[in-house]
């Protein structure tokens, strides 16, 4: 047997590939703040941005340009408070945000992410009573939110504050109000993980108390996060996400195998800063290590992939750079 002859030439190693990588797998993550010419580098995210509304424009251009198919929302408010209202505000910087991206871009898919860590003062995901998140308090602004998002123009929305019953909760409120056909992306196995931390410098969303271990998942647990699947996917989820994507393949493994629904998978912040910290110290080629990382969370069964590496990517793969 000579299995190498399939791996000699490169026309037939292309040929056989099992796994592909393509600009239309991508949704790139966007930071969206208030101010006129706004375009603040992210220190632990490099080639990322708080990028204020008259700022969108050029970026929105590029995305699209890479054949980018979707971008995902994260606003910074001028002002937070307990419950977070800038979140649903039919005015807040997600529903500005929105409006801008439609104008410029019509066809361009516009995902909100539905959450409230960066509106409330307190940088937890919901509201607070006796130090404790109140789940069900929570669950009605965050419906609220995803309509405010949804009646601003966004195409689909994202629930990412793990709060049991957050799916439904959302679908029914669009259902009830004329908006059936967008979809929901649920954030279904979201970890409590360590990998977020420039995440939390780029969005300003940081806890002031405890942490999140209360609401996002223990990252010792694979079976639970396919109860967590099991039960999006009852309330009416459209597309699953496992979130991180890197230290979590065989969670999106496992579910791959188990559910038919489509999957997303969350190249979170920390597992991006990673492959730019160890590239400028020049310790691994940056290009072979992305397309290798991205193109084993793809093999692993996602058939979405939400990436900071969205746009560089793009380029590398139509031979720009």
């Amino acid at each position: 047997m000579r299995l190498r002859r399939v791996r000699e030439l490169e026309p037939v190693r292309s040929l056989i590939r099992e796994t592909q990588l393509s600009a239309s797998n991508f949704i790139y993550p966007l930071f969206v703040t208030h101010g006129e010419g706004v375009k603040q580098p992210i220190e632990p995210m490099p080639g990322n941005f708080q990028l204020s509304l008259d700022m969108l424009e050029e970026e929105i251009s590029e995305v699209v340009d890479l054949g980018i198919p979707a971008v995902l929302l994260f606003g910074l408010p001028e002002e937070k408070d307990p419950v977070g209202s800038g979140a649903y505000d039919p005015e807040g910087i997600i529903q500005e945000a929105i409006r801008v991206i439609k104008q410029t871009a019509p066809n361009l898919m516009v995902v909100g992410d539905v959450c409230l860590c960066e509106y409330t003062d307190h940088g937890h995901c919901g509201v607070i009573e006796n130090q404790r998140i109140d789940n069900d308090q929570t669950l009605e602004l965050l419906a609220r939110t995803a309509l405010a998002q949804v009646q601003a123009g966004a195409d689909m929305v994202a629930p990412s504050a793990m709060m049991d019953g957050q799916v439904r909760a959302i679908r029914e409120t669009l259902d009830a109000n004329g908006e059936e056909t967008v979809p929901v992306m649920g954030y279904a196995a979201k970890y409590a993980s360590a990998f977020y931390g420039p995440f939390r410098v780029a969005a300003d969303s940081t806890p002031q108390f405890g942490d999140r271990r209360s609401y996002q998942m223990d990252p010792a647990n694979r079976r639970m996060a396919m109860r967590e699947i099991e039960s999006d996917i009852a309330e009416g989820a459209d597309i699953v996400m496992v979130k991180p994507a890197l230290a979590y393949l065989d969670v999106i493994k496992t579910a791959r195998d188990r559910f038919d629904h489509p999957m997303a998978a969350y190249n979170v912040s920390g597992e991006f800063s990673m492959v730019k910290g160890a590239a400028r110290q020049g310790w691994i080629d940056e290009k072979m290590v992305t397309l290798e990382l991205l193109t084993a969370i793809r093999r692993a069964g996602a058939d979405i992939i939400i990436s900071y590496h969205a746009k560089e990517v793009a380029r590398w793969l139509r031979g720009d750079e």
